[in-house]
């Protein structure tokens, strides 16, 4: 990445101010330096030279110290001006990532991007920090203090100008050299940062099975070996660190002893006065120190600047193509043909080939083995995926003046969306309490509608609700029961009185009677006019159904799906 990346600017809004911000301090830094090495070269040879005591120097001590309270003051603008824009430029870049991830989908997302896009939202873009606070101020400081340094070094002794320009540039053209070595080291300690963030999170979210069959301790091995690679990565680009730091110092400090050198010769062959002479001398380091902090610096900024091209990577990613049609259909009915969706992680499709009719006021069971593609069609008709082969077509009853068939990838996803409500496996709850997270399916409805929709699914007369619809769910729902999560996420689609209704094993994990309850309430959706797809196992969820479909396992070929009535 470069060291100001255009991209920043665009997708960091704060950068641009900041920048003008940085470039007016660094130039008033600039000036302060000169002018603090006038004061002290005439005060050094006054005192030598001419025998001023204190009160003769008082006027140029004073002026001294103003300098370096200034100095002193511009750094902690410096600092507070970059902290407070790489906090805001993280909070923009953060929510910019997350929605664009939101907008590519699940299958985009799938497999490890999970994962990295996890690590880069935190841990990956805290890096930061040591861009804007560290290196890119002192990068400004590099262009500006030599180039105001040699101004006021030219006119007072042309030989030591020419010597500093001429030594200069060897500190960037080897903190490039080292720069190319420490960045491809850090692109190999962010993919061990995410590989490991990627694993961990598998282990976490897989922790409760991995304990019942024992597999638990297997994995700290695992662990640990990846903990060790990204370990031996970060020392690796530490130990570069500071060897480019020892290579800096020693051109840095040659240079000025090169200068040094010819200062003394000149200044004892009476070519040049003592004030003068001190200004070079004191003035010298200060051309090369900017640079030499800029290497150090860059280290600390490079895992923040890797993030940063993730995070736009991201960002430039390329967008599915996505409909504007917003006429759809009130009820809908929806007819899937030829279904086919590929994963990355399979050889073969699923579901495949799949043809289904979903119908106003009809309930229809997906049933099959885990692995058929059942969820799958679920995020098809969320429009969430889009499928490989086929098409899904929503239609309205004959006769109803809205559009006879439209294709869902021809539709706005807003607009579809509002017209459907999801039931997942997993619920993810938000709120402080029940009815806070029941509300979240229509957030405009009273609380008479929030408590009937609450009594549909169960969860008014369930006594482990020490407080009814006013009992805390904890972070992501985590003080309710699986099954009582379930519900809170059946009544929120209740709440939203969608014309499609998705379920995916609503009933798992409950009591016969709570089954009973949350089945009798899918059928109430049916019979107000609502399309039903429900998703199980259960036997007793997939007899309640009108039709069932049955998905055979993966690489059946395309005979074996067939529809099965049961009522």
């Amino acid at each position: 990445m470069r060291p100001l990346d255009p991209r920043l600017l665009r997708y960091g809004r704060a950068t641009a101010p900041y920048l003008v911000a940085v470039v007016a301090l660094g130039v008033a830094t600039a000036v302060l330096v000169v002018v603090q090495a006038g004061l002290i070269a005439h005060a050094i040879a006054e005192t030598f030279l001419g025998g001023a005591g204190p009160g003769q120097l008082r006027a140029s001590l004073v002026a001294l110290v103003a300098v370096v309270v200034l100095r002193a003051v511009l750094a902690w603008a410096v600092e507070v001006a970059s902290l407070r824009t790489s906090a805001t430029v993280k909070a923009q870049l953060r929510r910019q990532v997350l929605a664009r991830a939101v907008a590519l989908g699940p299958r985009w997302l799938a497999g490890r991007r999970r994962a990295e896009i996890t690590t880069l939202t935190t841990r990956g873009l805290d890096a930061l920090d040591g861009y804007f606070a560290g290196y890119l101020p002192q990068l400004v400081l590099a262009v500006l203090v030599p180039v105001v340094v040699l101004a006021r070094i030219v006119p007072a002794d042309l030989v030591a100008a020419v010597t500093i320009a001429v030594t200069l540039p060897m500190i960037p053209v080897f903190m490039a050299l080292v720069g190319l070595a420490t960045e491809a080291r850090n692109r190999r300690r962010w993919r061990a940062l995410a590989r490991l963030g990627h694993h961990f999170l598998d282990v976490v979210s897989g922790l409760g099975t991995l304990k019942v069959f024992g597999r638990a301790r297997a994995q700290v091995d695992n662990i640990r070996r990846v903990t060790d690679d990204y370990r031996r990565a970060t020392m690796g680009t530490l130990r570069i660190a500071f060897l480019s730091s020892l290579v800096l110092e020693l051109l840095a400090t040659l240079a000025v002893a090169l200068v040094a050198v010819g200062i003394g010769l000149r200044l004892v062959h009476g070519d040049l006065d003592l004030e003068t002479a001190l200004l070079v001398l004191i003035l010298a380091p200060e051309a090369y120190l900017p640079l030499r902090q800029v290497g150090a610096r860059y280290h600390a900024s490079t895992e923040g600047l890797a993030a940063a091209e993730e995070a736009f990577a991201v960002l430039e990613a390329p967008s599915p193509p996505v409909g504007t049609r917003t006429d759809v259909p009130v009820p809908a009915n929806v007819r899937l043909r030829g279904l086919t969706v590929r994963h990355e992680d399979r050889d073969v499709p699923a579901p495949a080939g799949l043809d289904l009719d979903l119908r106003a006021g009809e309930v229809v069971g997906l049933a099959g083995p885990s692995g058929t593609g059942k969820t799958t069609v679920l995020h098809v008709l969320l429009g969430l995926l889009a499928p490989d082969e086929g098409r899904v077509e929503v239609s309205g009853p004959t006769g109803s003046g809205g559009p006879a068939s439209v294709d869902l990838a021809a539709l706005d996803p807003e607009a579809w969306r509002a017209r459907v409500a999801w039931v997942p496996q997993d619920p993810v709850l938000t709120g402080v309490t029940v009815a806070e997270a029941v509300r979240l399916g229509r957030p405009s409805a009273g609380d008479a509608e929030v408590l009937a929709a609450s009594s549909r699914a169960g969860l008014v007369d369930d006594r482990r609700l020490p407080n009814g619809l006013a009992t805390p769910i904890g972070e992501a729902g985590r003080l309710l029961s699986a099954g009582q999560r379930r519900r809170v996420a059946l009544a929120r689609a209740l709440l939203r009185r969608a014309d499609l209704l998705l379920l995916d094993e609503p009933t798992a994990g409950l009591d016969a009677t709570s089954e009973r309850a949350v089945l009798d309430a899918v059928r109430d959706e049916a019979r107000r006019g609502a399309a039903v797809l429900l998703v199980a196992h259960r036997p007793a969820a997939l007899a309640d159904a009108d039709r069932v479909v049955r998905l055979d396992p993966i690489g059946a070929d395309a005979d074996a799906l067939e529809q099965v009535a049961t009522s």
